[in-house]
């Protein structure tokens, strides 16, 4: 009998824990930038996560997701790192998310290490970022992964001569390298290159040194924000004909935002992307229909980051029945596949890093209007830069 009353208190006990968890909110920290030149991308980015929680509810294995909301600036680790201890120490936060870009997200990664927290990337695309802590995983795409394709992909479309303009930070040098290797690898040459500060806004001497070049191709890089629009405006300033000489890229130099800034100025423009609201499938139209209604513009990829980062959220919570540890999600967030808007995706279970499909695509206007069209895609790509580290750790 001793044993039975003892087996009966434990199941009350567990009971009683399980339903004090259920009462228990579990908090995301949204710490994006929704102030500053990166306003915009912080603020796509925040709206695709809360399409998703409207869709599909706040409550996932009987808890209530509660987002709490914080403003780094722009590139600002160490008000990144300072939001997310906050975030875990004052708020008792269970999940960090968000980060539109990489310095921050490396910030912040130490703090989801040291605090053993989940923390879903949604945007910041350097490679090394997932490496910051084994309980981080990612919803975007990494820069190594979308221009390694295009680098290959150049060489094999006549595209032989080409001169590399990027950010001179973290991203920027990576889609660099990646693009780089993987064109001369496929036989093409690079005839220049160099490097802009991540916020200047006046481009024309750096278009004209490319120019001179007289290459087949200027491969540009920019983290975004307001800065394609200046781009546009000093390559029609220094006279470059994008049928002559390509302009080609990562998917923010034509972003919804930056053809609206570009308009006919984008046209021809190519760009590798894990997404765009032109893709077709219904299960994207259905997206981009209900953020129109939602939002009343078009979604982007900084949307479709943040929708995939909290249908992430949501499935890992559901898969561990609502336990909230960095440990537990972390483990059901490893190898987790499914149809996005943009594709199949999977959480790579041995980086934690997405693998998706790799669209290439230009800018054309149809029936009157300026969009990214889709010619071509590479599929399960994932992120190369790890991949080598894998192949040379065995």
């Amino acid at each position: 009998m001793k044993g039975i009353f003892i087996g009966l208190a434990s199941v009350a006990a567990l009971t009683t824990a399980m339903g004090a968890m259920a009462q228990t909110p579990v908090k995301v920290g949204m710490i994006v930038s929704y102030t500053g030149q990166f306003a915009d991308t912080g603020i796509q980015l925040d709206s695709g996560y809360k399409l998703f929680l409207k869709q599909h509810g706040d409550t996932v294995a009987g808890r209530k997701l509660e987002t709490v909301r914080k403003d780094n600036g722009g590139i600002a680790p160490d008000v990144a790192k300072r939001l997310a201890q906050e975030f875990v120490l004052r708020d008792k936060g269970d999940i960090i998310a968000g980060f539109d870009l990489t310095p921050n997200a490396l910030a912040a990664g130490d703090v989801s290490a040291e605090a053993k927290k989940f923390m879903v990337v949604m945007n910041a695309a350097t490679s090394i970022i997932t490496t910051k802590s084994p309980y981080m995983a990612r919803t975007s795409s990494t820069t190594p992964q979308l221009n390694s394709a295009l680098g290959t992909w150049a060489a094999k479309n006549a595209i032989k001569k080409v001169y590399t303009l990027i950010s001179d930070f973290g991203p920027g040098i990576d889609a660099n390298a990646a693009f780089t290797e993987n064109f001369t690898a496929a036989g093409g040459t690079i005839v220049g290159a160099a490097k802009f500060p991540v916020a200047t806004m006046d481009f024309s001497s750096y278009i004209q040194a490319a120019k001179d070049t007289n290459p087949d191709a200027i491969y540009i890089w920019t983290p975004g924000g307001t800065q394609p629009a200046a781009i546009g405006k000093a390559l029609a300033e220094r006279g470059v004909d994008t049928t002559k000489i390509k302009i080609l890229g990562q998917d923010e130099l034509t972003g919804v935002s930056a053809i609206a800034s570009m308009g006919d100025l984008s046209i021809g423009i190519i760009t590798a992307a894990m997404y765009d609201y032109s893709h077709k499938s219904a299960l994207n139209e259905a997206f981009v229909k209900a953020y129109q209604d939602e939002y009343k513009r078009m979604p982007d990829i900084f949307s479709i980051g943040g929708y995939d980062g909290a249908q992430l959220i949501y499935k890992a919570l559901e898969k561990t029945g609502g336990k909230s540890d960095g440990e537990s999600l972390i483990d059901a967030a490893k190898g987790m596949a499914w149809e996005s808007p943009r594709g199949p995706i999977m959480i790579d279970p041995e980086t934690r890093d997405i693998v998706q499909t790799v669209y290439i695509r230009r800018v054309t206007k149809v029936d009157g209007k300026l969009i990214n069209v889709e010619f071509d895609k590479v599929e399960n790509v994932k992120d190369p830069v790890k991949e080598k580290m894998k192949a040379g750790a065995k």
